[in-house]
């Protein structure tokens, strides 16, 4: 049976701990648990829970209706559909058919008791019917088991596809709102099938439990018609299973409903974080190094005194409390129900010796169909309340195509002459204003410059004076607050964004790897070019990366950070590596599976090389590339002197015509060479011009450099 799905489909509207009408607080050891209330017919039953809730299923029905066009869109899926939905019904029958033959050896029995005869044929066909249920019971297992392999696999890949897209397609202020996270995880929550699967396979089984519990009842209704005392045991039966299952379903801790809890016992928050110190391998050193050990272990020990045998995990104490509340009314009642069947046959033996036979198989065929009946409708409210959650799911996971960027297109193509372009391009800044979301600190403050073709320009200025956002401007990765960017004479946010991200390459000081090997993570720097190894070559080289590249044991082929993860299990612990990389013996001796160490780790200087490599091949080593203007944030950080000389000297002579814009808050004789230098301070242009005149200027930027040129005399 399937759980229902927690958390799933958030309603609107706010939880109140605080609000005692609608919310019941209870004290759970160390932990302060709040609950929504309950309505007073509050059990797991559709129609009982708030009408809400299952209106949204109706608001969801047009989005599964576009998912069942999808799925017949999938190649070889409809039959696969086809033949799931025909045998999950005629299992959910299997049942029904195996009651009918039950019934028929019920009515041998009758027959010989009154004639004392018995029709062998008649008897014998029973019989084999009757197994030959459990069999293709067994059968139609195996094939639902079968089909629903290929089937759930197809239906992931495609939305698979479906959900990578929605992702891709996000522009950065977007995909960085956490209200875009949350939507975007919860439309990706699903089992290892995936939602389309989830969807699919919870509604087939929910209709086909609805088939079983009603052909069951009817044919056990057919059967026990003419029983003497038939219909008033299984209306007990049946009600006892009823029974049951109400004192189950408000004793079992399904984590349903609206609810939270916390701590305020300041003692356990205390004891909890001294577990941390104590346990991190990142606080052994100053923990050894401070003599703490008598000290924490101290003032551990009077915690949990205080603290007592209140404490615990919130899980593991909040199971131990339901364990206590499952004493209630319908737990009291079902045990003495129990025994009602059996008093009830014995008074009809009493009565009727003569018919003891038949009615001891008739209360044994009663038990057990009301015992399956109802595990039976338990699954079924069960997986009833399950639908709305999932076709809420599938709601989300159409919604997250649509959700809007918050950098809107341009519509002029960019640029209008590539061959011009290639000689450069004119930056401009006017009274440029920004702000980061949900930050009421100025970024840039009337920010003006204009870098002409061809230029070379740095910005330099101390960190978080606003020299990295000038190029995330520049890209669009934001939008300014006020003023304008003009990319040649035009307003940038007029030009298609692909157009404009196409002719500019940028390397950001946080710049990123991509979990795929070093060959792929450079020739990323141009997807048109990523299968020319020659240029990948080419690129590592100027980037200073090829040497150290070459001494690793796959070379080009290595992976960072590989995205697959090695798995094995009882190896011995002499092994040090397995397929190349190195094993790590973690956690428990005998546990299922272990996972290795899969990556390989490099320098912050040989990292950095890798970045620029990217950038050499995005915008230098491509001999049709459309780039005009490169963007270095920061490019020689992590470079120690030397590799800083030669990076900078590569990059004057590879540029050409190109505009170039450098942001770095070390100097070097970079600065010596720049047709513009912007010194930046609080978020402003404080001085701007050449080397030569800020330093005749005797300004900020001479201070820095003279601070800088003294560390070298």
């Amino acid at each position: 049976m399937r759980g229902r799905r927690k958390a799933q489909n958030r309603r609107s509207g706010t939880f109140d701990p605080e609000d005692a009408k609608k919310v019941k607080h209870t004290r759970i050891g160390v932990w302060d648990f709040y609950e929504e209330k309950r309505p007073i017919l509050g059990w797991n039953i559709p129609g009982t829970s708030m009408v809400e809730h299952y209106l949204d299923m109706t608001r969801s029905l047009p989005y599964v209706w576009r998912m069942m066009k999808d799925i017949s869109q999938i190649r070889n899926c409809w039959l696969l559909v086809v033949l799931y939905v025909f045998i999950e019904l005629a299992h959910s029958l299997i049942p029904a058919a195996s009651l009918w033959y039950s019934g028929q050896l019920l009515s041998i029995v009758q027959i010989a008791i009154d004639t004392r005869t018995v029709d062998k044929d008649f008897l014998v066909r029973i019989s084999v019917g009757r197994m030959g249920c459990a069999v293709l019971g067994r059968l139609l297992g195996h094939a639902k088991s079968t089909i629903s392999y290929p089937l759930a696999n197809r239906l992931k890949q495609y939305y698979t596809v479906h959900l990578f897209h929605a992702r891709a397609r996000l522009d950065l202020p977007t995909f960085e709102d956490p209200a875009v996270q949350r939507q975007l995880e919860e439309a990706s929550q699903a089992s290892q099938g995936g939602v389309a699967w989830d969807t699919f396979s919870m509604t087939t089984s929910a209709v086909s439990t609805a088939l079983h519990i009603t052909s069951e009842v009817s044919m056990l209704a057919t059967i026990l018609k003419d029983q003497p005392d038939g219909k008033l045991l299984a209306t007990i039966s049946l009600s006892q299973s009823l029974l049951d299952w109400f004192s189950k379903s408000n004793s079992i801790d399904r984590g349903h409903g609206v609810w939270a809890a916390t701590t305020r016992n300041q003692d356990f928050v205390k004891m909890q974080g001294l577990k941390r110190v104590v346990s991190y391998p990142e606080h052994r050193k100053e923990f050894v190094a401070g003599n703490l050990a008598e000290y924490c272990t101290t003032v551990f020990k009077e915690a949990a005194q205080r603290v007592g045998d209140q404490a615990g995990d919130f899980w593991e104490v909040r199971r131990q409390w339901k364990s206590r509340k499952r004493l209630s009314l319908a737990s009291l009642l079902k045990e003495p129900w129990k025994e009602l069947p059996q008093i009830v046959f014995t008074l009809r033996a009493v009565q009727y010796p003569a018919s003891i036979p038949v009615s001891l198989a008739s209360l044994n065929l009663i038990q057990h169909t009301a015992s399956s009946f109802g595990w039976t409708v338990y699954r079924f409210i069960d997986q009833f309340g399950s639908i709305a959650d999932q076709l809420a799911t599938v709601r989300k996971l159409y919604d997250i195509v649509n959700i809007p960027n918050r950098i809107s297109d341009g519509t002029l193509p960019f640029p209008e002459d590539t061959q011009k372009a290639k000689a450069g391009i004119t930056v401009e800044f006017r009274k440029v204003s920004f702000r980061y979301p949900d930050s009421e600190d100025w970024a840039l403050r009337h920010v003006s410059f204009k870098l002409l073709p061809g230029q070379l320009c740095v910005i330099v200025g101390a960190n978080g004076s606003g020299k990295s956002t000038v190029l995330k401007l520049i890209m669009r990765l934001y939008d300014v607050e006020e003023g304008e960017i003009l990319i040649d004479g035009r307003d940038i946010r007029t030009l298609k964004l692909g157009d404009l991200r196409q002719a500019v390459s940028v390397l950001f000081q946080d710049y990123t790897h991509f979990p795929l090997s070093i060959r792929d993570n450079i020739a990323l720097g141009n997807p048109g070019h990523a299968t020319n190894d020659d240029q990948v070559r080419l690129a590592a080289k100027l980037g200073g990366a090829e040497e150290f590249i070459e001494r690793l044991p796959e070379g080009f082929d290595t992976y960072l950070d590989r995205p697959v993860t090695d798995y094995y299990s009882g190896v011995p612990e002499g092994t040090k590596t397995l397929f190349g990389r190195p094993v790590e013996y973690a956690g428990l001796r005998g546990i299922t599976a272990m996972q290795s160490n899969t990556g390989h780790s490099l320098s912050g200087g040989q990292m950095q090389r890798l970045a620029v490599a990217r950038t050499f091949m995005r915008s230098i080593v491509a001999e049709d590339s459309t780039v005009g203007l490169l963007l270095f944030d920061e490019p020689s950080a992590s470079l120690d002197p030397t590799a800083e000389h030669d990076l900078f000297t590569r990059l004057r002579q590879l540029r050409g015509d190109k505009t170039m814009l450098f942001s770095s808050h070390r100097f070097g004789n970079l600065t010596r060479h720049a047709d513009l230098i912007l010194y930046m301070d609080d978020s402003a242009i404080e001085e701007a011009g050449t080397h030569a005149e800020l330093l005749a200027r005797d300004g900020g930027y001479a201070r820095i450099w003279k601070l800088q040129a003294q560390a070298f005399i």
